[in-house]
């Protein structure tokens, strides 16, 4: 079974366009955009099955596997998108890296939990 699901994300993946999420309006979408977005600009690498990519690259395979994942479920927190799709690889369960300029090196989960309480403190994102 987890073998077929790392082959659809892997599937899925492959076959979809890099574009833009769209996210909702809900303060789950608004806290993910902007964990994406931190992620696009922080001039950070991300490593995910034993290699290095650039912050724009990660930020698009993270939006292919949030487009999966929102077609299957729906994100109830923004820590539920982390521990689903920004920690560790859908095929081969190997954790995600980040590593940026004068900081250790450190898991995925660390750098988007660490992302979002930093987005939480200094602009709480409100329901509509």
């Amino acid at each position: 079974m987890r073998f077929l699901c790392a082959l659809c994300v892997a599937v899925f993946a492959s076959v979809t366009p890099a574009v833009s999420f769209a996210a909702s309006t809900s303060v789950v979408g608004r806290e993910v955009d902007a964990l994406l977005a931190r992620l696009e600009t922080s001039q950070c690498q991300f490593q995910r099955n034993g290699r290095w990519h650039d912050a724009i690259r990660a930020r698009s395979h993270l939006e292919r596997k949030l487009r999966y994942l929102e077609e299957r479920t729906i994100l109830t927190s923004s820590e539920q998108f982390i521990e689903l799709a920004a920690s560790r690889s859908s095929m081969s369960g190997e954790a995600y890296r980040v590593r940026c300029a004068g900081r250790a090196e450190q898991t995925s989960a660390a750098w988007f939990l660490e992302q979002l309480k930093s987005i939480r403190d200094s602009h709480p994102i409100r329901p509509d």
